[in-house]
């Protein structure tokens, strides 16, 4: 699933294409995506211009003078700049045509993802307003963690991908800072200390940088906007690598489960 590093790759690839354009027509091939594309999308578009695209959490967020556009790229969707001429695939389900010829396609394999309009403020989306703060933001700190910790039991690493408390940290982020952090995976949220969330908060950050600076990470169906793979998953060092030898410690690292998720640590590096 293409994950935070992969959405901010894609929006900061697509924006010098998409921003000042004007949409000349919405071609919504398969409207059956996780929720159902609006009947209305073409009408209440064609002729608006794009004035910003950015992201919150997954979405990317194509915001005009009448609304906004909220896009979620599933499991394993990819946005593509391309001329109109070119033909759509199978999994093409949608094309924002704009006035200059270009095309912004949607192609989605699975349909997980999503297109949405909303005519009121973004931020108060149902799916939006309930979210935690961005990690790579100021309001994201060592102290909010340690803050909405207390009393919690549930293991750190699902903790930090809950995106009630911060967006945008799945699975192999989360292995990859809490490895930096020093800090086991499976320790009680509740148990970590102030200073301890603190490291935390600035590694995830670090991790999320880097991946982006990467091209994200390698997943099988992620591409970014020019169709190219991501590259972060070379400097993976536990995501990936059970049983292969700690690039700290030289122990072997270990795999378990939590919450039905791959996780991979050092159990002599972190503790």
């Amino acid at each position: 699933m293409p994950e935070l590093p992969e959405v901010e790759t894609t929006c900061r690839g697509i924006a010098p294409h998409i921003e000042g354009q004007i949409i000349k027509q919405v071609i919504v091939r398969q409207p059956k995506l996780r929720w159902p594309v609006p009947e209305t999308l073409n009408r209440d578009l064609t002729g608006l211009c794009i004035q910003s695209v950015s992201r919150r959490a997954k979405y990317l967020l194509f915001s005009t003078a009448s609304g906004t556009v909220l896009l979620h790229l599933g499991m394993s969707g990819n946005l593509r700049i391309m001329s109109l001429d070119q033909a759509a695939g199978k999994h093409d389900h949608v094309d924002f045509v704009f006035t200059d010829g270009t095309v912004l396609r949607l192609n989605d394999p699975r349909r997980f993802g999503a297109v949405l309009w909303t005519t009121k403020p973004a931020a108060e989306h149902q799916l939006l307003k309930d979210l935690g703060p961005e990690p790579l933001l100021s309001d994201f700190n060592g102290e909010l963690l340690y803050s909405l910790s207390k009393n919690r039991k549930t293991a750190v690493k699902s903790f930090i991908m809950d995106s009630h408390i911060v967006v945008g940290v799945g699975n192999i982020y989360a292995n990859e800072a809490l490895f930096m952090a020093g800090i086991l995976p499976t320790r009680q949220a509740g148990k970590v200390s102030l200073a301890r969330y603190q490291k935390l908060a600035e590694c995830i950050r670090v991790v999320l940088q880097q991946a982006i600076l990467q091209g994200g990470t390698t997943l099988r169906d992620f591409v970014n906007e020019t169709g190219k793979p991501g590259y972060f998953q070379q400097r993976l060092r536990v995501y990936g690598r059970a049983g292969l030898p700690c690039v700290s410690c030289n122990q072997p690292l270990t795999e378990i489960r939590i919450a039905n998720r791959s996780t991979v640590f050092c159990p002599n590096c972190q503790r």
